[in-house]
């Protein structure tokens, strides 16, 4: 279907939360009050690993404060990210910790009557400790000898030894990888690093907690899941679920640092419980920087292929860093090694993926959750083999890439599809011309100090993790919706799946007015709660459009033949005659009978007669899993321009394009695009925290230093930014749509990467490529240079 038959889905038209938020008036976790509330604080270990011998509270109650220590805490463990399911699931989380593991710990909560008091109470707080070997390596911690960060994890209701600090490990077998390499007649290797990033979101973790009198609780959290923020309280406090309420506030940004229940909620719960007070904790930047980060990775990639490049053969060792705490490593481990399996056929691969511990701050999900790692790595080496053989980069990956009728593994081997719907070949193509992809230089080509280069890279996400499989999943995946027609024709759409920022919920209510044939500024997003909405897994995986809109369908689909039924009763007319379009000059819905013109009415007047009539009212909740994870496919082409005399890389101009199927709505859709070029455009470059390996510290404490994402000065202009879309429709989503937001940043290290190399000839195996690392290349460059063209000595003359 053409978006061009569509009447809302593909219209631009004005956010519903855009006003509130350009005029400040948008509420968020930290903007909440309630009467009789206290603030909270949080003490914090200075040390990265250390026993916590002793703990006086007793000063910073005598001034009227509320402690909550260890002891104080149900010794419940947990994961904060309860999207696995139990078998999957490695709980080593407390409330507050029994053992600092990393710099900025949680290990006390204080509350009192005032913010200045909470401060003043924190500093009065006396803990003794005995500090323990830091380790900050991956090396270190799986030495033997190393001192343990945990002894135990949780999994399925048993205790599991950790062994040499190993947090899990994850094998994939397809085909016969070492009978593939026999057949080989090119193979390569090489290894690839990814650096460990802050996320960078606008709005640190806040919470709100109020004690109900029935022994209850109501929370306003920074969270991607409002369901599983409840799931999770419930099950440490031992209440139930029915006295948990958490309310849906707006979300600051996140790219997944919220997808997990943030690690001050259940404190501040704890200390409202306490103190018989509503408490807030609202963490600083610096608090929030100790709080989480993305995965880093060492990444060895090996491949085997005949003559020609095509591929029979590959293996991949991945390690990863998960800091102190497993915030879900194993999915992590999983989509790293399925999105590499989805990117090119390969007929026989192995894949060995290790998660280790140490005192660092806890990884957690990022923009991708494994594909920016494994795009960097496997779209670096496909250019560098096309290049070794000749090829035409686009020419060489579109030979080889899993396309159409290919299947797709969502996030690893427990998800998979076969993919419907590919738009790749029309996106490198658009891409290639926007970019001038046939002028771009040879590598190595130029001199002078300022030296330009073009690269490209390909890639996707998944749209959610559905799957055909009727029982033993690792991920649950499913979304619910109520669509209700008011007694003027409005409609409400009420769900709990949440909105980052980029405006999902609104391409939502698009679908919705799609569906039911009404304008859609006819269409509320309804204020709502986990007592007033149905579960939703979590805004992440990229599925808010494919999956959550798909469940507002499917109840806007009932809701709509409940109208049709109703109005063909009052019209006296077959309810298969019966149409609903949308008029815009009377801002209304019109139900219609195309061959019997004067049989029509809007639907605020059909809802109108049944209100009046006590017939009752129009409504659907439903819940829905879809079965399938389309790739959400995207192409990079990137122009930099580097200055050989200070290293510096600068963006010069960008071609995006997004097969995301039927473009719900196109502004927010390029903004997706532009906005993932920003973060790619960190994470390639600049972006990379560091901790003292002495200490456990993070020297990068500061907001932009080390962590820094781009400024609008360091980014190309709109002007030279295009983006494109792929002509395509998905089957299996609403109106043909899939997932967008995580995809289009995936590519971008590659890209980046690729283009250096076009304007240098020199490839670069680790991000950021800092303007240090830059100088250091050419200046290795050119001491081979000389080495090679320095006179030999003449060979002596036999007497």
């Amino acid at each position: 279907m053409l978006s061009t038959e569509f009447k809302s889905v593909g219209d631009a038209s004005w956010r519903k939360d855009g006003i509130a938020k350009v005029t400040g008036s948008e509420k968020y976790a930290p903007d909440v009050s309630v009467d009789r509330m206290w603030f909270g604080r949080v003490l914090r270990s200075p040390h990265a690993h250390a026993r916590i011998k002793s703990v006086d509270t007793s000063a910073a109650e005598a001034l009227g404060a509320v402690c909550l220590t260890f002891a104080d805490v149900p010794q419940t463990r947990y994961n904060e990210r309860i999207v696995s399911t139990p078998p999957c699931l490695y709980r080593d989380r407390t409330v507050v910790a029994d053992k600092a593991r990393h710099v900025g710990e949680a290990l006390v909560g204080v509350a009192a009557p005032t913010e200045e008091l909470a401060e003043k109470a924190l500093r009065a707080i006396k803990i003794e400790y005995e500090v323990l070997q830091v380790i900050t390596t991956m090396e270190q911690a799986r030495k033997d000898g190393a001192e343990p960060i945990h002894d135990t994890v949780l999994l399925d209701g048993k205790d599991k030894p950790i062994v040499n600090n190993v947090a899990v490990q994850r094998t994939i077998d397809v085909g016969d990888v070492e009978k593939g390499f026999a057949e080989a007649e090119y193979v390569i290797e090489r290894s690839f690093k990814t650096s460990r990033i802050y996320h960078a979101q606008m709005e640190p973790k806040s919470v709100v907690c109020r004690p109900e009198i029935d022994g209850g609780i109501t929370v306003w959290a920074s969270t991607q899941s409002i369901h599983n923020t409840r799931i999770l309280l419930g099950q440490i406090y031992d209440i139930p679920l029915s006295k948990v309420n958490v309310k849906k506030v707006m979300l600051g940004g996140s790219f997944g640092s919220s997808i997990q229940m943030n690690s001050v909620t259940p404190i501040c719960v704890g200390l409202a419980l306490k103190a018989g007070h509503p408490v807030k904790i609202a963490t600083t930047r610096e608090e929030d920087m100790h709080d989480h980060v993305r995965y880093p990775s060492e990444i060895k990639l090996k491949l085997g292929m005949k003559k020609d490049g095509t591929l029979i053969a590959g293996e991949m060792h991945a390690n990863i860093d998960v800091g102190a705490h497993n915030i879900q490593a194993f999915p992590f481990l999983g989509g790293l090694g399925g999105f590499w399996a989805s990117l090119y056929k390969l007929p026989n691969m192995k894949y060995v993926g290790t998660a280790v511990y140490t005192n660092k701050t806890p990884s957690c999900a990022m923009q991708g959750f494994g594909a920016p790692q494994a795009h960097f790595a496997v779209e670096c080496l496909m250019d560098e083999i096309a290049h070794e053989l000749g090829a035409d980069p686009i020419d060489f990956k579109l030979n080889q890439y899993v396309g159409l009728g290919g299947t797709f593994w969502g996030q690893g081997p427990a998800s998979k599809c076969i993919i419907r719907s590919d738009g790749v070949p029309e996106l490198l193509k658009t891409g290639a011309e926007l970019i001038g992809w046939d002028k771009r230089p040879k590598p190595g080509s130029q001199t002078g100090r300022m030296r330009k280069g073009i690269g490209m890279a390909r890639g996707f996400h998944t749209s959610g993790v559905g799957h055909a499989k009727a029982s033993g999943a690792e991920m649950i995946d499913y979304s619910g919706a109520i669509v209700k027609l008011n007694e003027d024709g409005t409609v409400d759409l009420i769900q709990s799946l949440m909105d980052h920022g980029g405006g999902t919920n609104h391409a939502i209510s698009k679908i919705v007015a799609e569906e039911l044939g009404v304008p859609t500024h006819m269409v509320g997003l309804s204020p709502c709660d986990t007592r007033t909405s149905l579960y939703d897994v979590t805004t992440h995986a990229t599925r808010g459009i494919y999956a959550g809109g798909a469940a507002a369908l499917k109840a806007a689909k009932e809701v709509k033949a409940q109208i049709i039924d109703w109005a063909a009763r009052v019209l006296d007319v077959l309810p298969e005659s019966l149409v609903i379009e949308p008029d815009e000059d009377l801002g209304q819905g019109v139900i219609y009978c195309p061959n019997l013109a004067e049989r029509r009415m809007t639907v605020g007047e059909l809802a109108r007669y049944l209100h009046l009539n006590s017939l009752g009212t129009i409504s659907s909740s439903q819940s829905m899993r879809q079965v399938n994870c389309p790739p959400a496919y995207v192409s990079y082409f990137v122009e930099v321009e580097v200055d050989t005399d200070t290293g510096q890389i600068h963006t010069r101009r960008a071609a995006l394009g997004s097969d995301c199927g039927t473009v719900v709505n196109p502004a927010l859709a390029s903004g997706q695009l532009i906005g993932g070029l920003s973060k790619g455009q960190g994470y390639a470059l600049t972006e990379d925290n560091q901790w003292d390996p002495e200490t456990g510290e993070l020297v990068s404490k500061g907001f932009w230093v080390d962590g820094k994402t781009p400024s609008m000065s360091e980014s190309p202009k709109v002007g030279d930014i295009d983006t494109h879309f792929a002509h395509t429709y998905e089957p299996t989503g609403p109106f043909g749509a899939k997932g967008l937001g995580e995809a289009a940043k995936n590519p971008a290290a590659a890209a980046f990467g690729n283009a250096v190399y076009n304007a240098l000839g020199i490839r670069f195996y680790e991000i950021p490529i800092t303007p240090e690392k830059v100088l250091a290349a050419l200046a290795a460059e050119k001491s081979t240079k000389s080495r090679q063209a320095a006179p030999k000595a003449p060979a002596p003359v036999a007497e």
